[in-house]
């Protein structure tokens, strides 16, 4: 039976905002010890680094102090109640707003669902956004405008120039600039009151509670499966609000996930698509303007979760349609069976997500049939009779292609196989190698015997054989 936790009002913050929490335990020490699981942050207000309890903060059970019972060994009734009392000096702990934020924010202050108090909590507010890219950059531009105190960015890539159509973070000047540098001074300029915490590296089951740990909120501007599966499950384990979205081609959705008593990411998608089922934004495209809608709500959600206000995403799932200019809504149910916030949970730590997500590094993985762009230019200069096979979309084969090469997009491969004359040396590319592998192994089973994959596709043909032709 589990035991009702009263959350004293300066320590909230760090436990999901909650006046009052149930957690399992037979006695006391053993209800602080799933509470400190459950909520990360609070463990370093309660205990020391040795997990003695805090000299300034005492622990009743009803209206009894547990010093003088049994301490934390003190046995817990169904009906009991533990109370948290901190020393507390009075007054807010929020800080002031200088003449200057007064000012900057006027627009917030006037408004009764923020006003002075809500503009506080906003600048003590601390938010995590996974990625500077499409999704990231509108919603930290519009939580910086905002005024939220301090904003964590996780990313390790640089800034390219196939990124300037949505990452509007990043300027044609940033070209080739690491990201966080980019973005560190674009939000200071927008905003020179907040804290910008950059975190240089690729999440990782490894760093991902250190780097999540002390923030209330954590908005996924992810593009990948394994990524997203480990912010949802890190979020679920340390009781953060997981802010997600993503984007395809004209396609969003947003909602919010790992909420007090709300479903998770694996609530909706137990169990990521097979590798390469699902196109990739670099591979399907992107309309420029989708993330700005979608981390624009991202960003909205996370100013009303950090506020208290309205109706946020919980248990809703937000799809929209920018061809049709449309929005659904669809409700969205915590799964008992969840392997990570249902009632009988089975994982209780980050896992391996690359090998969950079957990605691994297959765009390293080569066979013996496979041929380099430089290994294909010796044969084709030899005179060797050599189909060469695109399985892109036609867009992308306007803009690039091998001279010769004949178009097959990989979608209309089954139906248009017996085009391909089986006699012949074939070798398949796509755009990086991903797309044609598949190629490859249909090609196989359809009973082909010479056909080669292009190792890193049209992208390392440009690179090592003709940098005359775009990349895209």
């Amino acid at each position: 039976m589990p035991t009702k936790v009263l959350i004293p009002t300066p320590l909230r913050p760090y436990a999901g905002k909650s006046a009052s929490v149930e957690v399992e335990g037979k006695t006391v020490g053993e209800a602080l010890t799933n509470l400190t699981r459950a909520y990360d942050r609070l463990r370093t207000h309660l205990y020391t680094d040795d997990g003695r309890l805090r000299s300034f903060v005492n622990i009743y059970v009803n209206d009894s102090d547990i010093r003088y019972l049994e301490g934390d060994d003190t046995p817990l009734k169904s009906d009991d109640t533990i109370s948290i009392i901190p020393s507390v000096a009075g007054g807010s702990a929020a800080a002031p707003l200088s003449h200057d934020e007064i000012r900057r924010y006027s627009r917030h202050l006037i408004m009764p669902e923020v006003g002075l108090e809500g503009q506080q909590k906003l600048k003590a507010a601390r938010v995590l956004c996974i990625g500077a890219g499409g999704l990231g950059s509108p919603a930290t531009l519009y939580l910086a405008a905002a005024g939220v105190g301090t904003i964590g960015l996780v990313d390790f890539d640089v800034v390219d120039f196939s990124n300037l159509q949505r990452q509007i973070l990043h300027g044609t000047s940033d070209v080739g600039r690491p990201k966080l540098e980019s973005a560190q001074e674009t939000l200071a300029d927008i905003n020179p009151g907040v804290n910008i915490e950059k975190h240089e590296a690729a999440l990782t089951s490894e760093n991902a509670f250190e780097i999540l740990r002390d923030y209330e909120l954590v908005i996924d501007g992810t593009d990948n499966f394994p990524t997203r599966y480990l912010v949802n499950d890190a979020c679920v384990l340390l009781g953060k609000p997981n802010v997600y979205g993503s984007i395809y081609r004209f396609e969003g959705q947003a909602s919010i996930f790992a909420a007090k008593d709300g479903p998770c990411y694996r609530c909706l998608y137990a169990e990521p698509p097979p590798p390469g089922l699902v196109p990739s934004c670099a591979e399907g495209g992107v309309l420029g303007v989708l993330p700005g809608i979608i981390g624009t709500i991202q960003a909205t959600e996370a100013v009303k979760l950090i506020l208290g206000v309205g109706t946020p995403l919980i248990g809703r799932l937000l799809v929209f349609d920018a061809l049709r200019m449309q929005f659904r809504e669809l409700k969205l149910r915590k799964n008992p069976q969840c392997p990570i916030c249902g009632e009988h949970r089975t994982i209780h730590e980050l896992i391996d997500y690359e090998q969950f997500c079957g990605v691994g590094h297959e765009a390293e993985v080569t066979t013996s049939a496979d041929l380099t762009a430089t290994e294909l230019k010796s044969k084709l200069d030899s005179g060797e009779d050599i189909l060469i096979l695109d399985v892109r979309e036609p867009q992308e084969y306007r803009i690039n292609q091998i001279h010769g090469s004949i178009l097959i997009p990989l979608g209309d491969l089954p139906q248009r196989v017996r085009e391909i004359d089986s006699a012949r040396e074939i070798v398949v590319h796509c755009k990086t190698g991903a797309r044609s592998a598949k190629a490859v192994e249909f090609l196989r089973g359809a009973g082909f015997r010479r056909v080669h994959n292009l190792k890193r596709g049209i992208v390392g043909w440009i690179e090592t054989v003709d940098p005359t032709q775009p990349m895209y």
